[in-house]
């Protein structure tokens, strides 16, 4: 009855130790070297929200959640019909004033005879005087004549650029009325995934009312949070990895886009590896443009991870964080 359970110890004892190998090379293969640094974040996508510039209301709209739109593309048609009666009638000024320039340039030509006129009678009265034809008092009242000729043109002249400025300013209303046509047309200011539609056709929405919003699928990033003893090696463009909690086995390169200038306390949020780091410094990480147009559509904001930083230059990754992407095929799968 001995025997067996003589045997039975050295077979749990060495079960043990290789169980607890394995686990210790586990630990070894995860531990990270010096120079590089883990901090865990969320996936965050840059948010445009499209809204109305002037109260009105949504009488298209064309996109639902999800649809992937380009830059420039309509979303959403505001209703116009009272901008297009404004447009109508600021145009009617602009060829009222029109008319009006052409009319103000006949009373210069007119009032131009005129003077020519009073000119001509003033030195036929001075000639007659001369020769004691004419009297004085002739010669005075054709000059007279003359300044009133002289100061029409110049009421005229006058008038004529008013009539230019009546017009430009008719042209100017025009013009506002046509960019506030333009800002009821609602386009994407980049080229994204719609996330919300916020309204329904016929909804009317104050200045500033939103209709939907946009994701960047260009601009991800993830934000970590590196204690003051760190961020201090860390320069902008150090090389950086992601590795989600959804996708483990996929090492996405990064780079390093901001640092935060000033140190806050660590959020609750964020969990750290030594909690007597109390100061955090907040770091964004940046997924190159270029590997999202490839895998856009596999892009999504709020997903947790992991992010390794380089705090140390010419440090080497180690073999688990060089980069590691899935062929086209294999994600489709």
């Amino acid at each position: 009855m001995r025997k067996p359970s003589m045997l039975v110890l050295p077979l749990v004892v060495a079960v043990g130790l290789g169980v607890g190998g394995w686990q210790w090379m586990q630990m070894e293969a995860r531990r990270l070297p010096p120079g590089v640094a883990q901090a865990n974040g969320r996936i965050e996508v840059e948010r445009w929200d499209i809204a109305t510039k002037l109260a009105g209301r949504v009488a298209e709209i064309r996109v639902k959640e999800g649809d992937t739109v380009a830059r420039g593309a309509v979303v959403a048609q505001m209703d116009v019909a009272d901008l297009k009666a404004q447009k109508a009638a600021a145009q009617a000024n602009v060829a009222r004033a029109a008319q009006g320039i052409v009319k103000a340039r006949t009373d210069v030509a007119s009032a131009e005879a005129n003077l020519a006129l009073a000119e001509v009678q003033m030195h036929r009265s001075a000639d007659l005087l001369d020769k004691a034809v004419s009297p004085q008092s002739t010669l005075d009242q054709r000059k007279a004549q003359r300044d009133v000729a002289a100061a029409t043109v110049e009421a005229a002249k006058a008038a004529v650029a008013d009539a230019e400025a009546a017009k430009l300013a008719a042209e100017a209303q025009v013009a506002l009325v046509q960019a506030n046509l333009d800002d009821m047309t609602l386009a994407a200011p980049v080229a994204g995934r719609v996330e919300y539609r916020l309204v329904d056709p016929g909804a009317v929405l104050g200045a500033g009312g939103k209709v939907a919003t946009l994701l960047d699928l260009t601009d991800v990033t993830m934000t970590v949070f590196l204690p003051t003893r760190l961020v201090g090696r860390v320069k902008l463009g150090s090389a950086a990895r992601i590795v989600l909690d959804a996708a483990p086995d996929w090492v996405i390169p990064a780079s390093v886009s901001f640092v935060a200038a000033e140190a806050q306390f660590t959020p609750k949020a964020v969990e750290t590896a030594d909690e007597r780091d109390k100061l955090m410094y907040r770091v964004k990480v940046r997924v190159d443009p270029a590997l999202l147009e490839v895998w856009r559509d596999y892009v999504k904001s709020g997903l947790t991870g992991n992010a390794y930083v380089l705090t140390e230059p010419d440090i080497a990754w180690p073999a688990r964080l060089e980069v590691k992407l899935p062929k086209r095929d294999e994600a489709v799968k």
